[in-house]
């Protein structure tokens, strides 16, 4: 199949400078398809089926942060024979178009880069969504004949990864591998995605089944007093929504790391800290039964209490033993971990916790407690901070 790199013959190209063009003419061949190392996105479309009489591309593609466009000319096979907007469709889904210029001809499309059946596929270099363009011609007046054969335009967004896919060159739909939040008093609360030796930042988001993810929360405490992190609850989702369906508990019962406790899983806090302002977990890498999407997304609620306020099972770390079959603390006595077993961790001191850990996610996503509530006497800070997404594939894939 020829391969050709998309353009615009239709004035557009101011619009969206991500996306390589190639302006046609009479002395027009096809181009050189641009390397990985490119610092932005790029399309590719196969327009042979096509037969198109003219060099100009009767399909343009803008690859943009969060979406695909189309600009489809009606007049798809150079022939000076519209098509009819109602037989082209976008992707196996069969998404409509999304808007029309009769004036000047022109079909749009819209949709998400996980949108219309699309599918992803990841290389060491570049994400790749692939989707196809579809004309499938019905009779119209005569319902017996139709005079133009149907035709499929494939179509491939290039996002290079060789770099953190939230920095300025290139911002497809996720949000940054980290996510930092100031609360109150200027606390600053993160959760960062780390290389395996824990001695930087990870910057790819790709992992493979059987693979672990070294996470790593973290608090700058400024003119505070020491403090210590706790990682109150994290839940995955296959979408940044964290309220949204299915959804999976890493941590929940105020810092009982709950994954853990599988029998395929040796996911652990790391102890001992390697600060009281930070905390490190390892979780082995999972994803959703059934989601042909591969993405997880992690949300934590964090918190803090003073540094000389001894450990209690409303803060905690605790992880699942199981040579020893127990559950054991980063720091304090085994006894504060005891009710990860028995799930009462929010009657401790009297002060009733939720019984479900996550209902308190859709409220406010900063606030401050009042930690005499906790057996203390100071004031703790408290924020969500969010991951992802996390790209999970099977090593086939």
């Amino acid at each position: 199949l020829a391969e050709a790199v998309s353009y615009s013959p239709w004035d557009l190209s101011a619009r969206d400078s991500g996306v390589l063009r190639v302006r046609g003419d009479s002395s027009w061949r096809w181009p050189q398809v641009p390397s990985f190392s490119q610092p932005s996105p790029w399309a590719w479309v196969d327009v042979s089926q096509l037969q198109a009489a003219a060099p100009l591309h009767p399909v343009a593609v803008q690859c943009q942060e969060a979406q695909v466009v189309l600009t489809v000319h009606r007049d798809l096979f150079g022939t000076g024979r519209l098509v009819r907007a109602g037989d082209l469709t976008l992707g196996t889904a069969a998404c409509p178009p999304t808007a029309q210029n009769a004036a000047e001809n022109l079909v749009t499309f819209v949709a998400g880069l996980h949108e219309c059946g699309s599918t992803l596929q990841m290389t060491p270099d570049s994400l790749i969504y692939k989707t196809s363009l579809f004309y499938k011609p019905t009779p119209a007046g005569n319902a017996v004949i139709v005079r133009t054969s149907p035709a499929v335009v494939p179509i491939e967004c290039h996002y290079p990864r060789r770099s953190n896919v939230s920095s300025n060159a290139v911002r497809p739909t996720w949000a940054p591998f980290h996510s930092t939040l100031s609360a109150e008093e200027k606390l600053v609360f993160s959760l960062r995605l780390m290389s395996d030796d824990w001695s930087s930042e990870r910057l790819s988001n790709g992992f493979q089944l059987g693979e672990s993810l070294h996470l790593q929360a973290d608090v700058v405490p400024g003119g505070h007093v020491p403090l210590r992190l706790f990682v109150e609850d994290c839940v995955a989702t296959p979408s940044a929504d964290r309220s949204s369906s299915p959804r999976y508990a890493l941590i929940d019962l105020s810092g009982c790391l709950v994954d853990g406790r599988a029998d395929d899983s040796t996911s652990a806090f790391v102890s001992p800290r390697p600060r009281q302002e930070t905390l490190q977990f390892v979780v082995d890498a999972f994803k959703f039964a059934g989601d042909d999407r591969n993405l997880i997304y992690i949300t934590c609620h964090l918190k803090v209490s003073p540094a000389d306020q001894a450990p209690n099972p409303l803060n905690k770390a605790c992880s699942f033993n199981k040579a020893s079959s127990l559950w054991a603390p980063v720091e304090g006595t085994g006894d504060i971990c005891s009710c990860c077993e028995t799930g009462n961790c929010a009657l401790y001191g009297g002060y009733s916790r939720r019984n479900n850990p996550l209902a308190r996610w859709p409220g406010r996503r900063l606030r401050r407690d009042i930690s005499s509530r906790q057996g203390g006497s100071s004031r703790a800070a408290e924020a969500e901070v969010s991951l992802g997404p996390l790209l999970i594939l099977d090593p086939a894939q």
